[in-house]
């Protein structure tokens, strides 16, 4: 099968190689699954579970891309709850090979059924972005309706998820970024937004909770602006920083099947919406992780286009906004150019 691989761990994303691999096996309690969308984080390659084993053996040359949409091909001895040919979304094992592959073998209870009406890109696109921002707004952060939340990063892919989740459960959302992510960030559902190259943090008021994406001096200066008692969430790394009698969380994402299945419930309903910037085919997948242009939005890599696995259009197909796209083949317009 064709894969993307990395040996080396200085080299980033240069590193990157698409290969020839074995087909995975599927051992007790996996299914194989043939790829139809995946996506890809931008610092897995700083990850040490991209290139050690959980002993800290070397693994390479290892498969990154741990975000997944596709339909299961086979199953393991005892696998339960999934079948052949089902459509299924979810996260891998950070400590295996991943899915920028046409073929993946994960644990099963990873995997969580994708309904018949929702493109696998969307789904891919779902995955990580989407429990990051429901365990870190609702699982560590206890966000409830009628608190306010200060969302950083609240254009990109996470924080544009965050918000929408936030504003939803009846907060007030409070975006921050670059000038140039004003509009998007407001677009995804911040009810106001700070510049911050130019607009001065701490005039934001009093919050009662901070959902970092940035880290470093950012994280730092956010503490101060949490009321007694609120919370930061980091997804950046231990922080020092601790708002006045509150805590400050870090933590690291964990496949919830439960969440899935409320974060695609809102997607079919339309009140949710992923931020797909680039989507790409696995031939191309080298490129598109080397882009000299910064990209807003989630890339995706698209592994097998030639079959998006959709009813037609009319049917309420819910696909990927062609706006986000950047993909030149004749499938873009066949299966994904309805919104």
């Amino acid at each position: 099968m064709k894969a993307i691989v990395v040996t080396d761990k200085a080299a980033g994303t240069a590193g990157v190689k698409l290969v020839e691999r074995p087909e995975p096996q599927a051992a007790i309690n996996d299914v194989v699954v043939q790829i139809h969308a995946s996506g890809f984080t931008g610092d897995e390659l700083t990850w040490p579970s991209t290139w050690t084993d959980r002993v800290g053996r070397d693994r390479t040359p290892s498969i990154p891309g741990h975000e997944l949409a596709g339909v299961v091909t086979a199953l393991g001895y005892g696998t339960t709850g999934l079948s052949i040919g089902q459509r299924v979304f979810g996260l891998t094992d950070w400590y295996r090979d991943g899915t920028l592959a046409e073929y993946v073998a994960v644990e099963a209870r990873n995997l969580t059924p994708l309904p018949g009406d929702v493109d696998f890109t969307v789904g891919a696109a779902l995955v990580m972005p989407g429990l990051t921002a429901w365990q870190g707004l609702f699982d560590h952060g206890r966000l409830h309706a009628g608190q306010s939340v200060l969302v950083h990063g609240a254009a990109g892919v996470v924080g544009s998820m965050a918000s929408q989740l936030a504003r939803e459960a009846g907060a007030y959302v409070i975006g921050t970024g670059r000038a140039g992510g004003r509009q998007t960030a407001l677009d995804f559902g911040a009810q106001e937004f700070v510049d911050l190259d130019n607009d001065t943090l701490e005039d934001v008021g009093e919050v009662d909770l901070v959902f970092d994406v940035i880290g470093g001096d950012i994280a730092k200066r956010s503490a101060g602006v949490i009321r007694a008692g609120g919370t930061l969430v980091t997804v950046t790394g231990p922080n020092e920083a601790r708002p006045s009698g509150g805590l400050t969380i870090d933590f690291v994402v964990v496949p919830d099947l439960a969440q899935l299945s409320e974060l695609v419930q809102r997607v079919r309903v339309g009140r949710l919406r992923t931020n797909i910037g680039n989507v790409a085919a696995l031939d191309d997948a080298v490129a598109a992780f080397n882009r000299t242009a910064r990209i807003k939005g989630k890339t995706i890599i698209r592994v097998h286009p030639e079959d998006s696995g959709l009813p037609s259009a009319h049917e309420g197909a819910i696909h990927a906004p062609k706006e986000s796209l950047d993909v030149e083949h004749d499938y873009a317009d066949r299966f994904l150019s309805h919104a």
